[in-house]
């Protein structure tokens, strides 16, 4: 419809330009043909450009329309595979188990929106019930274990904790490679919530994270906190520490806490860092090396003949 509209709109403006100059005895009549055939022309050049412009919202819409939908169904796909993946981790079978806890890892690296619920995830599979007789022996160092079988510990049922007992490693060193590194400022904050969970060998040196709670916890081995900066609370409370700690150059900026905490392994805290506050309501370290800096004004709760030894910083 609006093309015949044009097309007699083309053809008006032929006729009208043209009569009108043709009414003027000096204008030549091939002039006044050409001069009405430009305005027709223009009229129909007008035309072309709104088809085109039409053309092209309706292309443009198409795309966002595709966009839309492609997001979707990569939205939903990763949710599916989210799901399947934390449906696996109940699997009987460790090895996939732990391909479920890589599947989780890579979810959150191609959507850094997922990251701070894989992590949940991998805290509350730390935080499930386990134990493992090289606990009971050596509690420091569980590498160096040699259980042997018993009534309590029978050869199978030793075999079935070592292998969940690297299901929980893989799920430890996971959680290391999400979060970001300590110098990353505009890196956003991840907490972790490791209460009561059984922990070895654990390493976030470098780390950054928000707040990291770990009451109850037991810690077997070296656990390394070394360079981590943690920005919001770091709660200890009621923690056991088997083996040894290295906290040099940690940051605190939220606060520390270690009441009723057991230390049985030696703390290494040279230029570790605390602000805010400081809960230090326990027994020193066997093996205290180094001081902890108190920045800033920090509420210090410590008991009198505890033994720890702090020094104020600038």
């Amino acid at each position: 419809m609006f093309l015949i509209g044009s097309v007699l709109g083309a053809g008006g403006a032929l006729l009208l330009v043209t009569g009108w100059l043709l009414g003027d005895p000096g204008t030549p009549r091939g002039d006044a043909l050409k001069t009405g055939g430009l305005a027709g022309g223009a009229v129909l050049a007008v035309y072309a450009l709104w088809i085109n412009d039409r053309r092209r919202r309706t292309e443009e819409a198409r795309h966002e329309v595709e966009r839309t939908r492609a997001q979707q169904d990569r939205e939903r796909t990763e949710n599916e595979q989210f799901a399947k993946a934390v449906e696996l981790l109940g699997h009987g079978a460790d090895q996939v188990r732990v391909g479920a806890l890589h599947a989780l890892a890579g979810l959150a690296r191609t959507r850094p929106a997922y990251t701070q619920t894989v992590l949940d995830v991998l805290c509350a599979y730390l935080r499930r019930p386990f134990t493992h007789p090289g606990y009971d022996l050596r509690p420091d160092n569980p590498d160096e274990a040699e259980p042997e079988p018993d009534t309590a510990w029978p050869a199978e049922r030793i075999a079935e904790a070592d292998r969940e007992q690297q299901v929980r490693l893989t799920a430890q060193r996971l959680i290391a490679t999400l979060l970001p590194g300590s110098a990353d400022e505009q890196a956003p904050r991840y907490d972790l919530d490791l209460t009561a969970a059984h922990l070895e060998y654990l390493d976030l040196t470098g780390c950054r994270l928000g707040r990291l709670t770990a009451r109850r916890a037991r810690l077997h081995g070296v656990n390394r906190f070394g360079g981590v900066r943690i920005q919001g609370p770091a709660l200890f409370s009621g923690a056991t520490f088997h083996g040894r700690t290295e906290l040099s150059g940690a940051r605190f900026d939220g606060g520390l806490s270690v009441l009723k905490a057991e230390i049985k392994g030696a703390w290494r805290i040279s230029g570790a860092q605390v602000r805010l506050f400081a809960d230090l309501r326990t027994a020193v370290p066997e093996e205290q090396l180094g001081a902890l800096t108190l920045i800033g004004d920090v509420e210090l709760k410590v008991d009198d003949d505890s033994g720890w030894a702090t020094r104020s910083g600038p």
